[in-house]
């Protein structure tokens, strides 16, 4: 994500580079550079235009202090315009009323359900939320059954009616079903069309007139770019709605939409999509974005989903467990599993600042704990508890299960008993300590 558009905002900084101060000649060489990368990544020519006038104004205005060179300051300056280009400030939904209904709008294939799924997830495990989906699109053949599918991964109800065809009764019904049901949110997943016609505005204005809900929200495919940014313009003119959420940031997309959108329908980005799992989705930051774009990584999101994952009765639990030396291959799964739940392993690498450049070109398989999961799996609930009675018919019987070799098997005791050792020797360590103390291998 912004890969290519960091790179370039990178090059255009070290023109800088050398110069003791910012004069108008270089500044206007570097924003020359800056806006042609801002329109390569598919920004609105307008908004990348006034983007590099007032960054340029910024910049020219700024003295620049002995301690801070020309490039860091205008960085600086960059940084923080791309985070107004953006919002400026995360914009939580509005939800009011009991239940509370968001309803989605957008085109066919932007992503609708199964953002629609991964929102009642995210509200009824981070949020405490008791959310029913209501399955709106009486015209795609599979997207009640899709949407139904999904209710049933995340333990979320789904209101349908095969046999009506009616959204905005549907819509209706689904709304007093909560009422019944006891849930407190309504999430109403309505029709796409390929592209924008008169019916579905209509059909879907006359849903949102008869439901009134606290929150409309456009759903966008943000590798469709510029289109993303004037389909958005079309549905607000319509639909008046609340908020966008761009899906597939995850995939290879140059991000102008996510540049664009903001500044084009004047209507903040409230969600992003970032991978195919139904925990892949994250409240959209513009400053914590304008980090990632200029490379200096996002911390503050990784140490949230990890929060999101490693609870504190369970970290004082392994605590003890290391410190006792009683580490074992369960409790060693049950981290593989957790942080496979944070995410994509390159997008959360990413969030390291001065990582995400040195992976750029490296393949990291989302698979990499496959063979280490097998090889668990297939060691007897024993051999998980007490790995040292790991002999060599034990190790030649988990390759054999696993369908790896025996090299495999013992590569990945040896780096299990290595991590223990580390793990033991940090959990000893006294409070001030500057040591740390050694094992032998």
């Amino acid at each position: 994500m912004f890969e290519n558009l960091s790179e370039r905002l990178e090059r255009s900084f070290k023109l800088l580079k050398g110069e003791g101060r910012i004069t108008e000649i270089n500044v206007a060489e570097t924003l020359k550079d800056v806006r042609k990368a801002l329109l390569d990544a598919d920004v609105n020519y307008k908004v990348a235009k006034q983007f590099t006038d007032k960054v340029k104004e910024k910049a020219l205005g700024q003295q620049v202090l002995t301690a801070v060179k020309p490039g860091q300051l205008m960085v600086k300056i960059v940084h923080d315009e791309l985070a107004q280009l953006m919002g400026g400030t995360a914009i939580d939904v509005n939800l009011k009323g009991l239940p509370a209904v968001i309803l989605m709008s957008g085109l066919q294939g932007s992503g609708k359900t199964t953002f629609s799924g991964k929102l009642a997830l995210m509200f009824k495990s981070k949020r405490g939320k008791n959310p029913l989906l209501a399955a709106c699109d009486v015209y795609r053949p599979a997207a009640i059954e899709q949407l139904c599918v999904l209710g049933e991964q995340i333990g979320v109800p789904v209101y349908s009616e095969s046999e009506n065809k009616n959204p905005v009764a549907i819509a209706q019904h689904a709304i007093r079903e909560a009422r019944q049901k006891g849930c407190d949110l309504v999430i109403v997943d309505t029709a796409g069309r390929l592209a924008i016609d008169e019916q579905m505005m209509q059909e879907i204005t006359a849903i949102k007139k008869s439901i009134q809900p606290s929150e409309t929200l456009f759903v966008v495919d943000a590798m469709t770019g510029q289109d993303a940014v004037n389909t958005a313009k079309e549905f607000n003119e319509r639909l008046d709605f609340d908020g966008v959420v761009l899906t597939k940031l995850d995939g290879d997309t140059r991000g102008g939409a996510a540049l664009s959108i903001r500044t084009v329908v004047d209507k903040p980005i409230k969600f992003i999509g970032t991978g195919e799992k139904m925990e892949a989705l994250d409240v959209f930051h513009p400053e914590r974005m304008a980090d990632r774009i200029l490379g200096m990584g996002d911390i503050v999101s990784l140490v949230e989903r990890a929060q999101e994952q490693f609870d504190e009765e369970e970290a004082k639990r392994l605590q003890k467990k290391i410190q006792k030396n009683q580490f074992d291959f369960n409790d060693f799964l049950k981290q593989i599993q957790q942080i496979k739940k944070m995410g994509n392993l390159k997008d959360l690498a990413s969030m390291i600042p001065g990582v995400g450049k040195a992976i750029k070109d490296v393949d990291i398989d989302e698979n990499a704990f496959k063979s280490t999961e097998a090889i668990i799996y297939s060691m007897t609930p024993s051999e998980r508890s007490n790995p040292g009675i790991l002999n060599g018919s034990r190790r030649q019987r988990i390759a054999t299960g696993s369908g790896t070799s025996v090299q495999e098997v013992n590569k990945l005791i040896k780096q299990f008993d290595e991590a223990r050792k580390m793990m033991r020797a940090v959990a000893s360590m006294k409070p001030g300590s500057k040591r740390m103390p050694s094992f032998k291998r």
